[in-house]
C-alpha cells in the first residue's frame, strides 16, 4: 500500500485529496475481497458498486495530479513517490476487478444467458453508474466553487485592511506635516523673542552705560 500521509510535504489540498483516496480505496479493497464469495445479483451489485469506487479514485488521482503542479519543487519528491503508489494500488484493484468482471458464469450463476435482459440490466447499471459519478463531480465542483468562495471573501477583507492602513498612514503623514509647520511657526517665534531680548539687553547697557557717565559727570563738576 502507499506510504503514510506526509504533512511535511505537498499542499493541504493535496493532502485532503490522498485522505478521501486513502478511505475510498480501504472501500474498493473491502469490496474486492468479498466478491469471490457471492455469485449472481449481489455478485454483480458488489461489482457495480467496486467500480463505482474505482471511478472515484481515478477522478481523485486526476485531482492530485493536478494539485501536484502546486507544489514546491523541494516537495515535490516525495509527493510523485506517493502520488506513484497510489496509482500503483489503483491499477492492481483495477486488473484484480476486471477478472471479477470477466467471470461470467460466477457474476450470473445459473441465470447467465445472454438474451436482452441481461443487456438491459448492464445498460442500466451502466447509467446508474454515469449518474453517481455526475454526482460526485458536481459535489466536487460545489466544494471547489465554496472554497474559490471563501479564498475570495479573504482577499476582499486583506484589500480593505490594506485600504485602511493607507488611510491611517495618509494621516498620520498629513499630521507630522501640520507638525512641521508648528515647529517651523515655533521656531521662527523663538528667534524673534531671542533678537528682542538682545536688543532689550544692548539698550539697557547702553542707558546704564549714560547714566554711570552722568553720575561721573556730576561727580567731578563738584569737586573742580
Amino acid at each position: 500500500m502507499s506510504n503514510p500521509l506526509d504533512t511535511d510535504a505537498g499542499s493541504e489540498l493535496f493532502s485532503s485529496y490522498e485522505a478521501e483516496l486513502k478511505l475510498v480505496q480501504a472501500d474498493l479493497n473491502q469490496k474486492l475481497d468479498q466478491i469471490p464469495d457471492l455469485s449472481g445479483e449481489p455478485r454483480k451489485a458488489a461489482i457495480s458498486q467496486a467500480e463505482r469506487a474505482l471511478e472515484e479514485a481515478s477522478e481523485l488521482l486526476d485531482q492530485m495530479r493536478l494539485e501536484k503542479q502546486n507544489i514546491p519543487s523541494a516537495s515535490r519528491t516525495k509527493v510523485n513517490q506517493r502520488l506513484r503508489n497510489h496509482e500503483s494500488d489503483v491499477d492492481s484493484a483495477k486488473r484484480k476487478l476486471r477478472s471479477m468482471a470477466d467471470d461470467r458464469s460466477a457474476l450470473f450463476g445459473s441465470r447467465y444467458s445472454d438474451n436482452p435482459n441481461d443487456v438491459q440490466l448492464e445498460q442500466r447499471q451502466q447509467l446508474l453508474s454515469g449518474t453517481d459519478r455526475l454526482d460526485r463531480s458536481s459535489q466536487r465542483l460545489k466544494a471547489s466553487q465554496a472554497l474559490a468562495n471563501e479564498t475570495e471573501a479573504i482577499g476582499a477583507s486583506t484589500l480593505a485592511d490594506l485600504h485602511r492602513q493607507r488611510e491611517t498612514i495618509q494621516h498620520t503623514g498629513d499630521i507630522l506635516l501640520e507638525s512641521e509647520g508648528y515647529v517651523d511657526r515655533s521656531v521662527k517665534t523663538l528667534r524673534g523673542m531671542a533678537r528682542r531680548m538682545a536688543t532689550n539687553r544692548i539698550i539697557t547697557i547702553a542707558i546704564i552705560t549714560v547714566l554711570v557717565l552722568l553720575i561721573f559727570a556730576v561727580i567731578y563738576s563738584k569737586f573742580k
